[in-house]
């Protein structure tokens, strides 16, 4: 990875996308995210993090942002809308995250997505699958655009997340079975380790804490290392 590459974030303003933010700036990495709305962009920019607004739903926003002189090696995405947004940016605005990343020849991309997008639905209880159908529809397509998108991807599937500081416990699995619990800044220090791991390239996990686990079952981790 060239030292002077930025790590594109978007979905920086909120949840597991600020977590993953304050991580990377931790770590001394360039990172520059795109907004939304400039409500958060102090608080970004007091952080080190070069920001753009615009609107993942407009092409034209997205490729601007990455096509505007950086070097951008990674993208990651933790973007959705909730439904009171109206259009949903799960699968069109990572769709255009996507094609933007292909035309400026991003080396990969790291979607954040959910477990019970995909073969992982079998984790969700029905209850969950009636309240999250609609949106694991769309997450789900966001998967497969990425994957066969011929970039080199990296999809995490968290469970359900918690807002405590990170308890150091988060783990990744491909078992697509697992469900649980995991706190957001657990998310966001396995995302950060995805970008520096060439042993995640082209794989899809389920992000869990091994201590808050469903069911009580044993956990196959994938080792980072």
């Amino acid at each position: 990875m060239m030292a002077e590459s930025y790590i594109f974030l978007a979905g920086a303003s909120r949840g597991v996308g600020r977590e993953i933010a304050k991580y990377l700036t931790a770590q001394q990495r360039k990172v520059k995210a795109m907004l939304r709305s400039s409500d958060s962009r102090n608080e970004l920019e007091a952080m080190g993090i070069k920001v753009q607004v615009g609107d993942a739903l407009d092409v034209i926003n997205v490729e601007a942002a990455l096509s505007n002189g950086e070097s951008i090696s990674t993208v990651i995405s933790t973007i959705g809308g909730l439904p009171k947004d109206g259009e949903r940016a799960d699968f069109l605005g990572n769709k255009n995250l996507i094609d933007a990343a292909v035309k400026a020849r991003v080396q990969k991309f790291i979607l954040v997505s959910s477990i019970g997008s995909g073969n992982s639905v079998v984790a969700l209880s029905p209850t969950a699958l009636e309240t999250l159908g609609p949106v694991l529809v769309e997450k789900e397509k966001a998967e497969k655009y990425l994957i066969e998108s011929g970039l080199i991807y990296t999809i995490i599937r968290p469970g359900g997340l918690k807002s405590e500081p990170a308890t150091g416990n988060g783990v990744l699995t491909e078992d697509y079975k697992i469900s649980g619990m995991i706190h957001r800044a657990d998310v966001a220090q396995l995302v950060g380790r995805c970008v520096v791991s060439d042993r995640t390239n082209n794989k899809v996990f389920s992000a869990v804490d091994r201590n808050q686990l469903f069911g009580n079952p044993t956990v196959d981790e994938f080792s980072l290392s």
